[in-house]
């Protein structure tokens, strides 16, 4: 039976709920978490995931965090409504995430000292024991993670049918024996007797659109790519890029594209600048240390003007660093990170759903300006998963022609006064010079050329070419106020938190706005005067203020804009922005 300190009543309805589930990697609380997402996706509810696993192949602790909501989930939760401690260790270091007045689950084979002190509701539950007992004595520890998802569809009131559903799906492909534990494991989980406090049922959902799905960013983004019109692909493994990898390692030879897993960093990049400038849109991809080693080859790339996307999911750095936690500190690096001048585009998707959408975006710019384009990801965005409406792939797919026609007398791939485009090797010239590819500077027709005059026009054209892109670039996101106290500014995974913190300064009085940045590289112009229109303009980002104070993007802003109301507010610690921290930074600026 359950062990509690305390009985609580709930309301009649939640419209939000946040669960962290804390124990270890091997105890596949991802897997619950994972669940609930999926449940979410399949019904009017909103969602969005956070997790952190461990860096060594031996595993370790682990947390799963799921934010639950009938209406719109902007950020991951400040704090958690419940917690569900698998071990002691979990409970010690995970308790003072819970807020006042919410509900532990604990495992009373486990955990033994509990801290009585704040009022939170403690509840002990045996779900190692109670799961061994629903399999069979040779369960082990295997099933308790489906027992506590049973048990909290119960507390919640969640959909039973929808969720057997989910598991069905999951489990009935393996065997019947795994599908059949699973489901004991569940039923005794949601009848376990958890008498001290009131269920929870959840108010209806608020998204009433059709076809909604709920997924990870990394999945997005390579949904986009191969929408977009790329077939072909090279990359490395490297941790949180991977899943991108073999995603488009089986998916694309479907569409008559391939991918290959390269023997290192320097050999894919090569391998897809190749593939880019025989005709196919390209991509490799990698984290913040292989995008280091790329580097050189992107310069190439830049030189010769190649339509190459490049995928860099951002992780704590420098060198190894933090190889499963989240950081933004690869900005610089993705705009400068090459020597000489070496113009590049880089975007940055704000959230799971806009990857998909980065993307086609990413792919849409390195075709039509023939040049490399990055994309700026990250863990957080990367690994977590939000519900959403599916793409309707009809209206998006790009299905990719390659272009060996006749090139006539006039033809020249890298004419001054207009963008590059490139013969692939196959195509007939009719007359004159056969053009080719070089990093060497070059002229009109790609042949290495040292003239003074050239280098300086070529690389006014390379640079133009942006220049050009800038100014057909669309408003950044914005929300809010459009003049007054203080404008927020972020890019990638700080969205949520950012638009959430608005509204709190909003309604304690202040005149706030925010306004968030998918293109990083180059920006779109009229920023500086956006800027002008308020007192304050902060930029929440994941990296450090560095030696200047001031974090990557608010320095590139400061540059461009010459504007000293511009301030960082900087976070390094591996995880993400809790909404809390945006709204005490800007307060403390504001009362300064």
């Amino acid at each position: 039976m359950p062990e509690s300190s305390s009985t609580a009543s709930a309301p009649d309805s939640l419209r939000n709920a946040v669960i962290r589930l804390a124990g270890r990697s091997q105890d596949g609380i991802q897997s619950i978490g994972a669940f609930l997402a999926q449940l979410a996706g399949s019904t009017a509810q909103d969602v969005m995931t956070y997790m952190t696993i461990p860096s060594t192949i031996s595993g370790g602790p682990s947390i799963f965090q799921v934010h639950l909501g009938s209406g719109k989930v902007l950020h991951t939760g400040d704090e958690a409504d419940t917690l569900v401690a698998f071990y002691q260790d979990s409970y010690d270091n995970h308790l003072g995430s819970l807020r006042d007045g919410g509900i532990c689950f604990y495992d009373s084979d486990q955990v033994e000292e509990l801290d009585t002190k704040r009022d939170i509701i403690h509840i002990g539950v045996p779900f190692t024991s109670a799961a061994i007992e629903a399999i069979g004595g040779s369960a082990k520890d295997r099933g308790k993670n489906i027992f506590v998802l049973g048990m909290l569809c119960a507390v919640y009131k969640l959909d039973r049918d929808r969720i057997t559903e989910i598991i069905t799906r999951k489990f009935g492909r393996k065997s019947e024996d795994i599908l059949r534990n699973s489901m004991l494991a569940f039923d005794a989980g949601y009848a376990w007797p958890v008498h001290d406090i009131n269920h929870m049922p959840f108010a209806p959902g608020e998204n009433k659109e059709a076809n909604r799905l709920s997924t990870d960013g990394n999945t997005m983004l390579a949904t986009g790519l191969i929408a977009g019109g790329c077939r072909f692909g090279a990359g490395y493994p490297i941790t949180p890029w991977t899943s991108i990898m073999e995603m488009l390692r089986s998916e694309l030879p479907k569409y008559g594209g391939m991918f290959i897993q390269s023997e290192d960093e320097l050999a894919a990049v090569a391998t897809a600048i190749g593939a880019a400038y025989s005709g196919h849109l390209a991509i490799t991809g990698s984290s913040g240390p292989g995008l280091s080693l790329k580097s050189e080859a992107i310069g190439y790339a830049c030189m010769a003007e190649i339509p190459l996307i490049v995928v860099n999911i951002q992780r704590g750095g420098p060198s190894t660093g933090l190889p499963t936690s989240v950081e933004q500190s690869d900005l610089m690096q993705a705009i400068y990170g090459s020597h000489g001048d070496a113009p590049r585009v880089v975007l940055a998707p704000r959230d799971v759903e806009d990857c998909f959408y980065t993307a086609l975006e990413a792919c849409r710019i390195a075709r039509e300006y023939s040049t490399p384009v990055i994309i700026l990801s990250d863990q957080a965005i990367a690994t977590r998963i939000e519900a959403f409406p599916e793409p309707d792939l009809d209206t998006h797919w790009k299905e990719p022609t390659l272009d060996l026609d006749e090139r006539d007398a006039g033809f020249k791939p890298y004419p001054i006064d207009q963008i590059t485009r490139h013969s692939a090797p196959g195509s007939r010239s009719s007359e004159g010079k056969y053009p080719v590819v070089t990093g060497l500077e070059h002229d009109e027709w790609g042949h290495p050329s040292s003239n003074p005059d050239n280098h300086k026009a070529m690389t006014a054209k390379r640079r133009e070419k942006l220049v050009k892109l800038a100014n057909s670039l669309p408003a950044p996101d914005f929300h809010g106020d459009e003049q007054g106290d203080v404008l927020f500014v972020g890019w990638g995974s700080t969205y949520g938190p950012i638009l959430e913190a608005t509204e709190q300064l909003r309604r304690l009085g202040h005149k706030a706005g925010s306004l968030h940045i998918r293109h990083i590289h180059p920006l779109r112009n009229g920023l500086a005067d956006i800027f002008q229109r308020y007192t304050h303009i902060i930029v929440p980002e994941m990296n450090d203020q560095g030696v200047y104070g001031h974090g990557q993007l608010a320095t590139l802003l400061r540059a461009t804009t010459c504007n000293p109301a511009i301030q960082s507010l900087n976070k390094v610690e591996g995880i993400t922005f809790r909404v809390s921290e945006i709204v005490e930074g800007a307060s403390k600026i504001l009362n300064s």
